[in-house]
């Protein structure tokens, strides 16, 4: 998937915004495979997300932390999405407001059915914070698959991101054989080759005939 014209990249350069949900009623109609993004405020979450889809305006960033507030879908096809989920921590935010989101995220995650897997997106510099492993949990809980995306590796040079890689797959561990974990940067777009193979893998398409 090094080749940047092949087929499941360009797949995900027709990504389009579909709908935003403020509660699981409002989501769209359970169907085909959703790979949900999810990550600490400002852990650089939707710009993972733009720079895999290789559309920089795609999912809303903001030096503001905490402006995704709603569940974003967005359409690769009819049958696959990926799933921008609020982002978590972020101390300006109301108190009933964190509460809110987190209960409207914990419910999709709990009962969406047609949800294959969760890119979990970590700051290098500060992983497994509290929210992490909350995620973590329940995905072991629920024999979800995640990806861990340690983001924004352009900030350490590349002795101490590899320790960090070391030390974050060495703890996550614990989680079970589900989780897989890697280097990113949407500043110098380090990793997208490997992220990207991990959502064809998810969506199936290898298997499927597009």
């Amino acid at each position: 998937m090094n080749n940047p014209h092949d087929p499941f990249t360009t797949l995900l350069r027709q990504t389009r915004f579909e709908i935003s949900a403020a509660t699981l009623s409002q989501c769209p109609p359970e169907s085909g495979i959703e790979i949900a993004f999810a990550g600490r405020s400002n852990s650089g979450k939707s710009s993972a997300l733009n720079t895999l889809v290789d559309h920089s305006g795609l999912a809303r960033t903001s030096k503001t932390p905490g402006r995704t507030q709603l569940i974003n879908f967005f359409s690769l096809n009819e049958q696959w999405k990926l799933v921008d989920l609020p982002g978590y921590g972020y101390a300006k935010v109301p108190e009933k407001m964190k509460q809110e989101w987190q209960a409207n995220m914990g419910e999709y995650l709990e009962k969406r059915e047609c949800l294959a897997g969760l890119f979990l997106v970590m700051d290098v510099r500060h992983p497994l914070k509290e929210f992490d492993v909350m995620m973590l949990e329940w995905s072991q809980h629920y024999d979800m698959p995640v990806h861990i995306l340690l983001s924004k590796s352009d900030k350490l040079k590349k002795g101490p991101a590899n320790n960090a890689l070391f030390a974050v797959k060495k703890a996550v561990q614990d989680y079970g054989d589900n989780i897989s974990v890697q280097l990113f940067s949407s500043h110098n777009k380090s990793g997208v080759e490997q992220a990207r193979s991990v959502l064809a893998n998810w969506f199936g398409f290898n298997q499927d005939k597009i």
